[in-house]
């Protein structure tokens, strides 16, 4: 049976380093997909089992689950000690206002957000959709927009 645990244990590797290699959170036929594993009972009982690793190690990462997808973190403790060293997209002020504005009146209209706030808008809803912040989806002469997943795991919003 030496086979079948080098096959489960490349498996797992391969689960492992998709999941440490992605900035977001993945859903397990994501994962399926990046990995090439085609079951997707197989992949959560991997999942399962590197969820069990994590945490029998003792070591700074843990593999957490955010609703129905998987994510490859720093434990609270060791993100607090280094917070200043991990890297983020920049996101000009005038974006963080816009975006703060969104998520606490979601989903939004564009237009109201304009009138609002004033033509500059359209730059900073811009750069919120290139940075994958909002998502915005056209209705009639306007966009309705919301936050996105990556904005809930960006500022720790799970």
């Amino acid at each position: 049976m030496r086979g079948g645990d080098e096959a489960k244990t490349e498996s797992k590797n391969r689960i492992e380093a998709i999941l440490f290699m992605s900035a977001k959170a993945l859903g397990i036929s994501e994962i399926a997909s990046a990995t090439g594993i085609a079951s997707t009972g197989y992949i959560k009982e991997l999942v399962d089992d590197l969820i069990n690793d994590y945490k029998s190690r003792g070591g700074a990462l843990e593999l957490t689950q955010l609703g129905s997808k998987y994510m490859l973190n720093i434990k609270e403790h060791y993100a607090d000690m280094f917070k200043g060293m991990a890297t983020k997209p920049d996101v000009s002020k005038g974006a963080l206002r816009i975006l703060a504005y969104i998520s606490k009146n979601e989903p939004i209209i564009q237009s109201g957000i304009v009138k609002s706030f004033g033509s500059s808008t359209y730059l900073h809803i811009k750069e919120l959709l290139e940075k994958d912040f909002i998502d915005a989806v056209r209705v009639g002469r306007t966009k309705r927009i919301k936050t996105t997943q990556k904005f809930r795991e960006y500022f720790n919003l799970h």
